[in-house]
C-alpha cells in the first residue's frame, strides 16, 4: 500500500517541486522512518487514517532512538511535506500534521571571521606550489561570492562572465542565480587558469569544471574543508571554521557594511528571507554603533 504512495510522492518531488536527487532521497528517508514506526507498532494505517496522535507518538519514538532535536525538526518537515502532497492529490481530506509541533531549537550562531582573519588565512597559502595557486583562487572566490562549498567545487568555466563581473551559480535544487564577483577573485582565477589548470588534463565530463584536482577531476567538499582547516591552523585561528564560515562571513560583512537584506538573500540563493537572517548575524558592537548613529535617544 505505502509503496504506491511513496512512488507517487517521489514523482511529485521530482516533477512538481523540481528537487535535486539528494533532496528527494532525504524526503523519502523521512517518510520511510514513519512507515518503520508504523510497522514496529503493527499499525500500518493508510495516510487517510493517520491522526495527529499517531504522529506525536512517532516523534516520541524517533526521540527514543537518540535522534537529536535538529534532526527531529527536519524529519517533521519531511512528514509535513508528504501530507501536503496527500492533500493536493486528494488522498486525505484532513492534514494530521498541521498541529504537529517541532522541538524547540537553540539557534547557535556560527563563528564569523573578520576581514583581517580571512586575509590571514589566505596569506598562509604556499603560492610556490600549483595547488597553492588553485587554493588561493578557490578561497578568494568563496569569500567574494558567498558560495556554498558544493557550488564552489561544481563551478564551471562556461559560467564565468568576467566581462560583466558576474558568475552563474547552480545552487540547491539546480536553481541558478547570477552573483557579482570581485576583482581579486577574477585576478586569481585567471592566474590559476593560465599557469596551473592549462597544464592539467581534465578527465571526461570534467572539461568544464573550473577547479580540478591533480587527477583532472573536481575537488571533493571534504578536501576544501581540509584545506581551510589547515590554513586556519597555520594562521593561529582557533575558531571553529569550515568552508561555510566563509559564506557566513561574506553575508555578515555585507550586512554590517549596510547591504540590503533582500540583496544578500538574492546573492546567497535563499528562498526565504528568514534563512538569510540566520546567516547574517550582527555583532553586538555593530548593533550598538547603529543605535548610537541613528536612534535619537542615543544621540544625546
Amino acid at each position: 500500500m505505502w509503496d504506491s504512495y511513496k512512488k507517487s510522492y517521489k514523482a511529485f518531488l521530482q516533477l512538481e517541486k523540481s528537487l535535486s536527487d539528494n533532496s528527494v532521497q532525504a524526503y523519502l528517508r523521512d517518510l520511510k522512518k514513519l512507515t518503520q514506526y508504523l510497522h514496529s507498532e503493527n499499525n500500518l494505517k493508510s495516510p487517510a487514517d493517520i491522526t495527529l496522535k499517531d504522529l506525536q507518538q512517532f516523534i516520541q519514538w524517533i526521540a527514543k532512538l537518540g535522534i537529536n532535536a535538529a534532526s527531529q525538526a527536519r524529519i517533521i518537515s519531511g512528514i509535513r511535506s508528504f501530507f501536503k502532497f496527500c492533500m493536493i492529490e486528494n488522498i486525505i481530506t484532513k492534514d494530521p500534521s498541521v498541529l504537529l509541533d517541532a522541538p524547540k531549537l537553540k539557534r547557535s550562531l556560527p563563528d564569523v571571521l573578520s576581514f583581517e582573519e580571512i586575509e590571514s588565512i589566505i596569506s598562509k597559502i604556499d603560492l610556490s606550489k600549483p595547488d597553492g595557486t588553485r587554493n588561493k583562487a578557490i578561497l578568494e572566490t568563496m569569500y567574494s561570492c558567498g558560495l556554498r562549498v558544493s557550488e564552489t567545487v561544481n563551478l564551471k568555466i562556461s559560467c564565468l562572465y568576467f566581462d560583466i563581473g558576474f558568475i552563474r551559480v547552480i545552487g540547491k535544487g539546480d536553481k541558478e542565480r547570477l552573483v557579482p564577483i570581485g576583482r581579486d577573485a577574477i585576478k586569481y582565477i585567471k592566474i590559476y587558469k593560465e599557469t596551473v589548470r592549462n597544464h592539467t588534463t581534465p578527465q571526461k565530463n570534467f572539461e568544464d569544471i573550473l577547479f580540478l584536482n591533480r587527477f583532472g577531476k573536481s575537488l571533493s567538499r571534504i578536501m576544501i574543508f581540509y584545506i581551510i582547516k589547515d590554513l586556519a591552523k597555520k594562521a593561529g585561528i582557533t575558531k571553529n571554521i569550515s568552508p561555510h564560515t566563509f559564506r557566513h562571513s561574506f553575508a555578515t560583512h555585507l550586512v554590517e557594511g549596510g547591504a540590503d537584506l533582500r540583496a544578500v538573500q538574492e546573492m546567497l540563493g535563499h528562498e526565504s528571507i528568514t534563512t538569510t537572517e540566520i546567516y547574517t548575524h550582527l555583532s553586538r558592537d555593530y548593533l550598538r554603533e547603529t543605535l548610537q548613529n541613528f536612534h535619537p535617544a542615543f544621540k544625546k
